[in-house]
């Protein structure tokens, strides 16, 4: 690939980002989105956050991770518990940290 492709390439991914974050912006006070797609867009962001999440604390070495020999399993679940009997999002944070710490410096590897 030459230098002149690469810069080809930036320039037209600069367009495409500008052009799909702008979208909206420009025109969206002409679109009316409708009430149900609108109570089902809140839940977008936890969605997205839980397919990045949930790979990665079930998979390990391309291989599903199940077993309590887990500890990013074993750590999803504690602070899990943890914010159901506690709903504070900074605290959940620490103590899912720290059992995942607990976890990987005494369960065998």
């Amino acid at each position: 690939m030459s230098e002149l492709d690469i810069w080809l390439v930036i320039g037209a991914l600069v367009v495409a980002t500008a052009v799909a974050r702008s979208s909206l912006w420009l025109v969206g006070h002409r679109i009316s989105i409708p009430k149900r797609v609108q109570e089902m867009l809140r839940f977008a962001p936890a969605c997205a956050l839980a397919a990045i999440i949930a790979p990665d604390i079930l998979m390990s070495g391309g291989q599903l991770q199940t077993s309590l020999g887990n500890p990013k399993l074993l750590a999803a679940i504690a602070a899990a518990a943890f914010y159901w009997l506690r709903p504070h999002m900074v605290q959940t944070i620490v103590f899912g940290m720290l059992v995942f710490t607990a976890a990987r410096l005494w369960l065998p590897a």
